[in-house]
């Protein structure tokens, strides 16, 4: 099934502002929060899509990627089915851009560190690699494995902390509700803020008896083999995000990301030029003059190309459809096949004599008729 675009699920044009792009999401998620629509999973889901559009249209890169690749740009190499799995993973993302509504249905929303029940959830850290790939892997897409060394939720104590499961006291600074209220009188009035409990750390409950082996924290350090699939297309810079597969958090929460920077290793006779390969082709003096069938290379195998017999030094033959394709999976770039002669340095006395006689012939004089004159030009919009 495919996914829908992010501004139509926002509501909103391309040219919306950052502050149009927040509203736009604050309006979309309170229509569509849990509290609001219980047990209603069409709506659950309606809220996870705006989550996931306010996730990618509210980061600048990621956004430009949206708009130049479309979903493959941006989308999660892990799962086709979005950034996010659970509405509590929202909450811990974007509840801060909602403030505190006062009424216990949208508690989650009083800041973006805390969970649904008021207290705060964790997020784990993101990791950044890069994969190295080939112009091969590049044109038909690739899945790879990789060994990441990352925290992981510690087997001992399941994440908890604690040696047992009756290893919590409850906070006595917030009464376990995570977040402390204090009011302040003012000029104009009496205000009220909250914030994360400085006794506890926001998570409404204190570790009286740690584990042994991550002494409380709930994740160890641990290698990891992640299998993502990479879509074919992509480029140089270019970064997928693998939702979820980051580092866990501290005590439960939600695990950070982890980001796929791309790199490409450069072919041995192929050049990339955005969708278009380039490759040069050098005929001999007899092969130019006389015509030939040569065989050039593409990232599908060897293909036959057919040389007219007179072919100019700088023609560019086009094959479309063997360069690379588009990172949205619509078209094919082409290669372009730029000719050359290959002129020997050094001849024997008997080729220099044959060469001697043939520059007496007319049909070897040149006749400035018949210069590719769009030569010049493709050349500047190629290798420039």
């Amino acid at each position: 099934m495919s996914k829908r675009d992010y501004y139509e699920i926002l509501e909103i044009s391309k040219e919306a502002s950052q502050d149009e792009i927040k509203k736009a999401y604050r309006k979309q998620a309170l229509k569509f929060h849990p509290d609001r629509n219980p047990g209603d999973k069409e709506a659950e889901e309606k809220f996870k899509e705006a989550a996931e559009a306010y996730e990618v249209l509210s980061d600048q890169q990621k956004r430009q990627r949206y708009d130049q690749f479309g979903h493959a740009g941006v989308g999660s190499a892990a799962n086709g089915s979005g950034h996010f799995t659970n509405v509590d993973d929202i909450f811990s993302h974007f509840g801060d851009i909602f403030g505190d509504f006062g009424f216990g249905g949208f508690g989650g929303f009083g800041g973006g560190s805390r969970g649904r029940g008021g207290q705060r959830v964790n997020k784990g850290s993101n990791l950044r690699v890069k994969v190295t790939l080939t112009l091969e892997e590049i044109a038909k897409g690739t899945e790879k494995k990789l060994k990441v060394n990352k925290y992981v939720v510690c087997d001992t104590c399941s994440g908890t902390g604690a040696r047992s499961k009756d290893g919590f006291t409850t906070c006595t600074t917030c009464n376990g509700s995570g977040h402390v209220t204090r009011i302040t009188n003012t000029l104009l009035g009496r205000m009220q803020t909250s914030s994360p409990c400085p006794n506890c750390g926001g998570e409404g409950k204190i570790i009286k008896d740690k584990c042994n082996t991550c002494f409380g924290e709930g994740i160890v350090k641990s290698d990891e083999v992640i299998k993502i699939n990479i879509p074919a297309g992509v480029g140089e810079g270019m970064q997928l995000n693998v939702s979820g597969r980051g580092n866990a958090a501290r005590r439960g929460g939600v695990n950070g990301d982890l980001l796929v920077v791309i790199e490409e290793q450069k072919h041995q006779e192929l050049i990339r030029d955005g969708n278009d390969l380039l490759y040069l082709l050098y005929l001999t003096i007899p092969q130019a003059a006389l015509g030939d069938t040569i065989e050039v290379p593409t990232v599908d195998g060897k293909v036959k190309i057919k040389i007219e017999p007179g072919t100019q030094p700088g023609k560019i033959l086009r094959l479309r459809g063997k360069g690379l394709p588009e990172v949205n999976g619509y078209g094919k770039g082409d290669l372009l096949v730029n000719i050359n002669v290959w002129i020997p340095s050094k001849l024997t006395k008997e080729e220099q004599k044959l060469i001697e006689k043939f520059s007496e012939s007319e049909n070897f004089k040149p006749n400035p008729g018949s210069v590719d004159k769009g030569f010049f030009e493709r050349m500047r919009n190629y290798f420039e």
